[in-house]
């Protein structure tokens, strides 16, 4: 089991080399791989173990299967975003390089290293991921060194480096992940499933409310206080809380860029982490203006997070949008080859085909990501079409639940529940007939949290 603190899963904590005289090409390695800004060197590493393969790695979103020049790019992607939250210009300079190493994943449960170096006048970072890997703990691992590397670029060499605090790490991962219109983090193509090539797409994201999961997650748990927050479980860096650790980092962050001078005060935060011995100290003395006391900020974050549980999920989406979101919540995205040597095309299908093609396992996968986005839509949809998606959920709910009973469902199952959906398609048809499908209004903004 991995135990992550400040990356996903860092074995025996943060390794530090003190020595200058072991110089950057002790992180350098054959076959590299530069991102267009320079900073980010990325190489693989050698490896004779058998190739691993997870039967979900085509259906399940949160994983990606990262190689070298489509993670320059997702490098640089998170890079920017993660300046764009700090109120950094796109072109700002940085200092220390970043060598991003993939070596090939043995298992579903491998652990990222990170290694701090100093070398002449700045500190170099060498990341080591594995090449299949969940979206967030990749997404949490480029926070962790983006953030390393900002904290320390006045930190002399022949000291210590300074580390920023998990919920900082967590907090900024989720919120980049969850505010990007793109895709930040891109996956290679997975292999064949049931004769099928997997991918996921580029997808566009707009109109979604970047903090529904964090929303859904403490409208039924109690969100973690501050003290809480920075002393989190293992379980809870490994997301076995239900996502309530990574919720409130999410929105404790969220909630700081959102105060006056609020990106300014996060950069001091980070310049003075150096100078200090524990991060309690530099962020009061960054948030001085707004927090004097531990009791102040247990105050606002209460009330923020109050305020927040009881906050409606924004307004509706129009008609046509919400028959357009209803639409993509259905539809399962694959990549179809009619030959063995042609390019693959772009598809979708139904749920009843996944149900009818997909083994058990891979059903599930696939099913819980559809059952996630109709749950984040619901509330949002027009009203002709939400109890339509609350069909649709209580179906794909009910179907799960007698997945993890039985290791294969009985054909009567399947048919069943194709028979159900089939029944729900048909309402959703006469109901997108019936509706209005009106331009957007001018003042509806579909960002709004």
């Amino acid at each position: 089991m991995n135990h992550p603190r400040l990356v996903c899963a860092v074995v025996a904590g943060l390794m530090l080399f003190l020595n200058a005289a072991r110089s950057q090409s002790s992180f350098l390695a054959a076959n590299t791989t530069s991102s267009v800004s320079g900073q980010f060197i990325i190489s693989t590493a050698a490896d004779n173990h058998p190739y691993f393969s997870r039967p979900d790695a085509g259906t399940n979103a949160e994983l990606v299967r990262l190689e070298p020049s489509l993670l320059a790019v997702s490098a640089e992607r998170f890079k920017a975003a993660l300046r764009k939250q700090l109120g950094l210009a796109a072109d700002a300079p940085w200092s220390g390089k970043i060598y991003l190493v993939l070596r090939p994943a043995h298992s579903s449960d491998e652990p990222v290293n990170i290694a701090v170096q100093p070398f002449i006048r700045n500190w170099n970072y060498r990341l080591e991921l594995p090449d299949l890997i969940s979206r967030n703990r990749c997404a949490r691992a480029l926070s962790a060194v983006l953030l390393l590397e900002f904290a320390n670029r006045n930190t002399p060499v022949n000291g210590s480096a300074a580390f920023p605090p998990d919920w900082l790490v967590d907090g900024l991962a989720r919120e980049i992940l969850e505010s990007a219109e793109t895709k930040v983090i891109l996956s290679a193509p997975a292999k064949t499933l049931n004769s099928i090539p997997q991918t996921r797409l580029n997808e566009k994201m707009h109109g979604l409310d970047p903090l529904a999961a964090a929303r859904t997650v403490l409208q039924n748990f109690p969100a973690l206080t501050f003290e809480q927050l920075g002393w989190p479980t293992d379980a809870q860096l490994n997301g076995d809380d239900g996502g309530v650790y990574r919720a409130s980092a999410q929105l404790f962050v969220h909630d700081l860029l959102a105060l006056k001078n609020g990106p300014a005060n996060m950069r001091t935060f980070l310049a003075e982490l150096p100078a200090h011995a524990n991060w309690q100290t530099a962020f009061y003395d960054a948030y001085r203006e707004d927090f004097r006391r531990p009791l102040d900020v247990e105050k606002w974050w209460s009330l923020r997070v109050v305020g927040f549980a009881m906050r409606a999920p924004g307004p509706r989406w129009t008609p046509s949008i919400s028959r357009d979101k209803l639409d993509a919540a259905l539809a399962v995205p694959v990549n179809v080859r009619y030959s063995s040597n042609a390019l693959p095309s772009y598809s979708e299908i139904s749920l009843q085909a996944v149900l009818q093609n997909f083994s058990p396992d891979q059903q599930a996968e696939t099913l819980q990501t559809r059952l996630r986005d109709l749950e984040l839509i619901q509330l949002r949809l027009t009203p002709a079409l939400a109890p339509i998606a609350a069909g649709y959920s209580k179906v794909l709910a009910d179907y799960l639940g007698q997945h993890k009973k039985a290791v294969r469902h009985r054909p009567a199952d399947v048919a069943s529940t194709v028979k159900q959906l089939d029944a729900l398609d048909a309402r959703r048809r006469e109901a997108v007939s019936k509706l209005t499908l009106n331009a957007l209004p001018p003042d509806l903004n579909l960002n709004a949290p």
